[in-house]
């Protein structure tokens, strides 16, 4: 079983995307996330994939996260909308290619990757688009600390 550290060296070495059969491993060996996950997060790692039966379809992807006093949740949820062009009234800002999976309106999206978020997920440009073209609405999204 791959680890975490081998999956982000291989992801390193192939831009940042990657195919996998194997589950996607925890540095002891265990899955991080179920087979019934769509979407896996994993904070520690800052890494995020898409998911079939318990092995990776795409990713690790880095993500940049919540930062203090806004931390992501960790979980299991469901996709509960998308929106390709959403704005943030809250934090006054784009979120392209949103992918909601809280009641609190923590999403994927396409973000800066060098900065901590409000809680989202923050994904690069193409990245974005594949979770954003890949999920919908009632699929489930894992995140482990």
């Amino acid at each position: 079983m791959r680890t975490m550290a081998g999956i982000a060296a291989t992801a390193a070495a192939t831009g940042g995307a990657l195919l996998l059969a194997a589950p996607v491993a925890s540095a002891e060996g265990g899955a991080i996330c179920g087979a019934e996950a769509k979407a896996c997060v994993s904070l520690s790692g800052q890494q995020a994939w898409l998911m079939n039966g318990g092995g990776a379809t795409y990713g690790g992807v880095p993500i940049t996260s919540g930062k203090p006093g806004y931390e992501t949740p960790t979980g299991s949820f469901t996709v509960t909308y998308k929106d390709i062009d959403h704005y943030s009234q809250a934090y006054n800002g784009p979120m392209p290619y949103s992918v909601f999976f809280t009641t609190s309106g923590v999403a994927f999206h396409q973000g800066s990757l060098s900065v901590q978020s409000h809680g989202c997920i923050h994904l690069s440009p193409e990245a974005a688009r594949v979770f954003y073209d890949s999920l919908k609405p009632g699929d489930v999204v894992q995140v482990v600390p």
